[in-house]
Formats: C-alpha cells, structure tokens, sequence
C-alpha cells in the first residue's frame, strides 16, 4: 500500500521565484510597469489594473492565470515602489500577512520579516536611514503563551473559544478548578460575602456541599423564596447570589456541579454569566456634546451619543432583572462619564450631573478639562482633546468615588479618546475594562500612517495611534459591532488589522501592534431603540402630530427657501449622517446629479449638518457644506433636491424614516466606510428599504438583494444604475418594495436588537472578569509595557499637541 506522502507548503518567496522563472517575460512586463509608476504606494486596483492589461491576449491570460504569483497579486493590499524594487504587501486571509521585495532589474526575490518591510516602506518618507536602532513596539512576546485559535472564521468570537480552552483545562486537570474556588470566594458587596462563605476551604468540600444543596432543594416546592431556606444553605456554606428561589438556586448549582464533574464550555459560560460581579458600571465617552436634547448634528457628536444612551437603557433592565433573579436586594449604578462643557449652546452639557430619561439608577457625570490656566469653557475637536485627557481621568476617578461610593466593577470605554482614560481608570482601580472602537481614525484617513507628519497640524495622529494602541492592550476584552471592524472582509483590512504592523517614520515601528486572533475580541451588534423606531404599518404608535412639522420639513419654504420639491408625488431617496468627507453626503448628491433617469424617478433628500458656511466651527464640515452649494449649481437640483439641516429630534428622526416609508421610498448610507452603520439599522426597523455602503459594518447588516442592497460609493455610477433598477421595478410591481421592507426587519430582530446586545454584554464581563482573576499573573506584564509606552512615548506626544484656545476667558 502506498505511504501517503507530506508536501511542504512553498513560502511566498518561492512562490514568486517560480513563477518568475515559468513567466519570465510576462511578469518581467508587470513589474517594470509597477516601476514606471515611480516611488510610492500602489493600492490592490493599481495591481490588479496593471495585471489585467498585460492578459489582453490569449495567450498570456492562460498562462498568468495559473501562476501562483497571480493569486498572490489578487490577495496583495498594497506594494512599495522604489525603483529597482517592489516589495509586496499580501494578506491570504484575515489576520495572515506575507512580505515579498523583487528586485526588477534582476528579478531576484526576497522575503522581507515584518521589520524589513516596515523599514523599507519608511524609505518614502526618510530616503535611506543610517539609523541602526529605531524603537520598535512588539506585543507579541507578552501573548505568546495565551490561548487563541489561528482560523479567520473564529475572529470575534473570543468568548467561545475561551470558553472552550477553560473547560478542557477543569476536565484535564481538576487541581484548574481551585481559581474558580477562589473566584467564588472573594466576592463581596458593600462588605457583604456572596456565593461562599469560609464554611468551604476546598474543591471537595465545595462539591460534597453542592451534592448535599441539590438534594435538600430538589425537595423544596419550585416557588419557595430564598428568604425560607436562606439560614439551611448558609450552614452549608453557601450565601446569597445563587438565585432568588428553589428553581433559580437549584438551577446554578447543577451548573456547577456540572462543571466540577464534566466541564464543557456552554455550561461555564452559563454559570459565569449569572454569577453577581456587576453593580457599578461606568461608561466613558468625554469627547463632543453628550446630551440628551438639542446635541445630535453639533461638532462630533452623532451616532456615538445616541449608542450610548440606547446601550445603557438596555444594561440597567438587564442588570435589574438579574439581581431579581439572583435574589439580591442591590441597587445598581450605571455613571456615563463625559466633558462638562460651560459654554453649553444651549444644551445641558454645563451641568453635572443628569438622570438619563427612560432609567431610574443612570447618570451623565461631566467633569469638566482643566489645565494650569483653569476650566476650558468651550467645545474642542476630538482630535484636540489629548493634552487634557491625563487630568480628566484624575478628576473623573474622583468624581466616580464620591457618586458610585467606591470603584465600579465594570468600565467600558467609547472612541479613542474614551479607552485612553478607561485604560488610565481600569489600571488605577483594578476593574474589568471593555473597549469599544466605534471608528477607528487610522482606516479612515488612507496612508495617515506613513504620512503621519501630513496630518499632523490637523488631527494629532501620532496621539491617536499611540492611544489606540495602548487601549487595546490594555483592555480585557473588545467588543466590535461586525466582523469587518476586526479582520474586514477578502479585499479590505480591518480597523483592528490595520494595527497588526505599520509605522509612524521618525517616531516608532510596531511589527506586532495588535492580533486579531486574541480572544478578547467579540462581536456584539447593537440595534435601535424600538420605542422610536418601528414598522411605518403600525399605525397605532405613529406620532401622527409630528405630520404637520415634517411635512413643512420636507416640502415647505419654512424649512429652506433654496430647495423646494417641485413634485411631491416622487418617492424619496433619503440621507441622514454627518456632513464629513466619509460620510460622502456630497458623494450621494453628485451620484444623484449625473443620473437623469434616477432624477426622474426619485426626489432626493438629506439630513446633513448645517447648510450655512458661516454657522459651522468644524473644518471638514465647512469644506463639505462649500463642495454642496457647488453641487447643487453644477447639476441645476432646485426642484428635486431637498437639503436640510441636522435635526436634535430623535422622536421626530423616527417618525420621518416611517414617512419616507409611506412615500415607497429607499434610504441610503453612501460612507466612504462605516464600522457599524446605526442609521441603517434605523432605517431597517422602520421598514425602509436601506442602500448601503459595502466597505464597513453595513456589508454585515445587509445581505445583498435580500434585505437591502450594497452600494460601492468608490463606483457611484454602479450604485445609481443601482437605485434606478430597484425604484423602477417598484413602480412596475409595488411588492417588490415590501418584500424587501419585510426582509430588512426581519433581519433586525433577528440579529439586531438591544435585548441581545445587553444579555451578551453582561455574560462577556462575568467570562472575561474570570479570565482577569485566572490569568491576572500573565497580564500584569502587558500592563507595565503598556504604562511604558504610555509615560515614555505618549506624553511626550502630548506635548507637541497645541492646547485649545479659550475664546470665552
């Protein structure tokens, strides 16, 4: 019988070098091409323009198309051209990166480590360096013994495979369960023992007493209260926090017994979500006016805001039904910690303290930025915000402690600027910490690393980066809203991936920023609130004296004088974001311009800043707000566009979605690129059929011709033909709008809804609060690395940060 033989798998280089040697002319013509561009960045469609155009003929295309190195081509995301060579950035799948240079003249190949590459492409910048030592971060070693799968289809689901790899520790070894013991035992709230008391030292005792609880509660009638057996189980060794009855009580300690005897990893997932380890929760987002009223359209502050709120109306009914369900008579605190703001424009951001409307234990906490020269009375730019941040965190912590009584068992940090001071707070009080991204500037902003000095002036990057990087490793875990956030799809890198390796020239290299493998990332998608948004057909909850008000906004003079729709009969294609350069508002109005037959179809209105130049303190905005009135003269609009100012109104939002809805129109989302997209989700649940972008959150959200579409904002022309083809279909046969309307909420409930997102945030803080206590001795030295290169590097960034001018003082 044959002996099944092992091939090796070849390495890129030899990839390359064969087919180089089995296409010499070929690739020969390719990469002199490449050259001809001189130095710079080719991104993946200048590659793959290039390769096409040198397979016009038969004979070339069957012979490059199966060359290895024309695969590795089509997995490339960028390539470096310095004449004679091309180094070659490819990515076989998410999270997996290989670097190749070819020297053209001689067709000679190497294969470059992660450094090499990095120090190569630095040449753009600096020419070639004699710098022999240049500050390298690498996080690598510090994770090299932590657990994590190496499949790109397991990235985001990190609480599983956690989950998994402690389970077969328990049943492998049973001496790995004394941390769970040890876990039970310490804890405590307001100096009251739960779970354990010191009746039970030990593994055995602890499974001889849980034998000895489920027979004397399996014989309990299921609704007897905890209150009637409470004094029988303290004896035994067990306190409160177990369940508020027989049922609930009997029900945990199975699921213990079960792990101590058979441990798999549903079962401890289970276990540890209901044990009581969260009662104080604080949620940190300084940047922008957080608000309740009269803020969302104001400088940085949009979709952020509104997250938050929806998130922690959802978290306190969690939190309260399970310390019900645990019986425990615990009041919780949930603090949303942000800038206190003096000059308020009208809004409630100069005040110190305020009840989130909907909840009866949440508060804003604002605390204001203070230098040496006093409070800063005025808004500032997110980008602005670093040289405060440092201060903000030590005042925060202390306002934290006079609110909360003591330190919260739970921080989770918004945006940049957020999960720096969550990361100062979390290290400061030893609690668990959350990260949530929300956008990532660095994916935003093309080559803002490599050009960094650039942007500089600008947007402080250096700052932004650092910070980035220093959250990340410190936080317990990430929560991202899809996939793509973390590892991006086939053709586009990740938020997250996009910190594996890059360089900041002249300031520091990192060849190992962050592993998208590491199971501290998670995906939880959040939704809408359903109090606001929902189905246009429920006719019963419509906000019907809104109808007057949004009828005036859409059509009538009052609202804006400029742009008038002439015929109200057309269904409207509708926008609402930010007007920024991502957001590409201006890149849906000029898509609209240039389709006669989309005009025809279709009105087009957007909900976009300010449409008044002068009004605007935000410098893209101005830019954008310019680049609008210019659009409008160059494709003569007045008739059919219809542009209004950012309305505050959530309620009002809402009710104009289901609007739209009644008119059969569509709503689009054209960003550049969008983590998340909550517009569409938006949108969705009021039963708008949602256009959206592909490259982000939104390609997740949306499956394509099923409950809503993809538009590619890079191709406009694609995504109008796009719009036409579906309005057009509509109007010949109306159920095609509806079947698209139902598919899109159902959709929602499936996967989009706060319920969901607040039951599996409170499970990931119970799992990952265990991971903390277990692998506390590993981490800790992550953590002194990253409080060096927090002390070392990013204060003295901070520190080439101009501070904000107080034009109120």
């Amino acid at each position: 019988m044959a002996t099944a033989k092992l091939d090796r798998v070849p390495s890129m280089k030899e990839r390359v070098e064969d087919s180089v040697r089995a296409h010499c002319n070929d690739l020969f013509s390719l990469l002199s091409r490449y050259v001809k561009q001189g130095r710079g960045i080719l991104q993946p469609h200048h590659l793959l323009d290039e390769l096409d155009s040198i397979m016009d003929g038969e004979q070339s295309r069957q012979s490059l198309s199966t060359c290895p190195f024309n695969e590795d081509l089509k997995s490339a995301q960028e390539a470096i051209v310095l004449p004679p060579f091309v180094a070659i950035a490819v990515r076989p799948r998410p999270g997996v990166w290989e670097y190749v240079r070819i020297n053209v003249n001689e067709l000679s190949v190497d294969q470059l480590t992660v450094s090499e590459y990095l120090r190569f492409k630095e040449e753009l910048v600096d020419g070639l360096s004699n710098t022999p030592f240049v500050l390298e971060l690498d996080f690598e070693p510090f994770n090299a013994t932590f657990p994590r799968s190496n499949r790109s289809s397991c990235i985001g689901n990190g609480v599983q495979f956690l989950n998994r790899h402690l389970s077969s520790i328990m049943f492998r070894n049973k001496d790995c369960l004394e941390p769970l013991l040890n876990f039970l035992r310490m804890h405590k709230h307001k100096g009251h023992t739960l779970m354990l008391n010191d009746r039970i030292q030990n593994i055995s005792k602890l499974e001889s007493a849980l034998v000895k609880a489920e027979d004397y509660l399996s014989r309990l009638p299921s609704d007897t209260p905890y209150s009637e057996f409470e004094y029988e189980l303290q004896g035994m060794g067990f306190e409160r926090g177990w369940g508020d009855g027989a049922t609930k009580a009997l029900e945990m300690m199975r699921l213990l017994l079960n792990i101590l005897q058979a441990p798999n990893p549903s079962t401890l997932e289970a276990f540890l979500g209901r044990i009581p380890m969260v009662f104080n929760v604080v949620i940190l987002s300084p940047h922008g006016y957080f608000g309740q009223a009269n803020v969302l359209g104001l400088p940085d502050t949009g979709g952020q805001i509104v997250y938050i709120l929806d998130q922690v109306r959802a978290l306190e009914n969690e939190m309260l039904l399970r310390i019900h369900k645990q019986g425990l008579d615990v009041t919780p605190r949930l603090l949303i910690v942000t800038r206190l703001i003096p000059d308020a424009k009208g809004t409630t951001c100069n005040q110190r303290l305020e009840r989130v409307s909907g909840t009866h234990h949440t508060y804003i906490l604002r605390v204001p930025f203070r230098s040496e020269k006093g409070i800063l009375h005025e808004w500032i730019s997110r980008f602005d915000v670093w040289p405060f941040l440092e201060t903000f965190a030590e005042d925060a912590a202390g306002e934290i402690a006079i609110e909360l009584q003591g330190y919260p068992d739970f921080i989770i940090g918004n945006y940049s600027d957020g999960n720096l001071v969550a990361s100062l707070l979390a290290h400061k009080m030893g609690v668990t910490q959350c990260t949530i991204a929300h956008a990532l500037e660095k994916t935003k902003y093309p080559d803002s690393d490599i050009y960094w000095k650039d942007f500089e002036d600008k947007y402080h990057f250096s700052c932004q980066f650092t910070a980035d990087l220093i959250a990340m490793n410190h936080a317990d875990f990430i929560i991202t809203s899809t996939y793509q956030e973390i590892a991006g799809a086939k053709n586009t890198v990740g938020q997250y991936e996009s910190y594996t390796a890059f360089t900041l020239p002249g300031l520091y290299r990192v060849v190992h920023g962050i592993d998208v493998f590491d199971p501290k990332f998670n995906i939880v998608s959040p939704g809408a609130d359903m109090s606001i948004y929902f189905p246009y057909f429920k006719k019963h909850g419509r906000l019907t004296a809104l109808h007057e008000s949004i009828e005036k906004l859409l059509f009538h003079t009052e609202q804006n004088e400029k742009h008038i729709l002439r015929d109200k009969s057309k269904p409207i294609i509708f926008s609402m974001a930010r007007l920024d350069q991502v957001k590409n508002i201006t890149g849906l109005v000029e898509c609209y311009g240039k389709n006669s037959e989309l005009r025809e179809l279709a009105n087009l209105v957007v909900l976009a800043g300010n449409n008044d130049v002068k009004k605007s303190k935000d410098r893209e905005e101005a830019e954008e707000i310019e680049k609008m009135h210019g659009l409008i003269k160059t494709y003569n609009l007045d008739g059919q566009f219809r542009w209004m100012s950012t309305q505050t109104n959530r309620a009002c939002n809402g009710e104009l979605y289901r609007c739209i809805a009644d008119t059969k129109g569509v709503f689009v989302q054209p960003a550049l690129y969008e983590a998340f997209g909550l517009t569409v989700v938006e949108a969705m649940t009021c039963g708008l059929p949602t256009f959206a972008t592909c490259h982000g959150g939104t390609a997740e959200i949306i499956e394509h011709g099923v409950s809503g579409f993809h538009i590619d904002p890079y191709h406009p022309d694609q995504a109008s033909a796009l719009m036409v083809d579906f309005l057009r279909r509509c109007n010949e046969d109306s159920s095609c709008w509806k079947k698209i309307s139902d598919a899109g909420l159902q959709r929602i409930y499936d996967r989009y809804t706060w319920k969901i997102y607040s039951e599996r945030l409170m499970t990931l803080a119970g799992v990952y609060g265990f991971w903390k206590h277990v692998s506390k001795l590993e981490r800790r030295e992550t953590r002194r690395y990253v409080e060096m290169l927090y002390i070392l590097k990013f204060r003295e960034l901070v520190k080439s940060v101009p501070r904000a001018i107080d034009n109120s003082l």
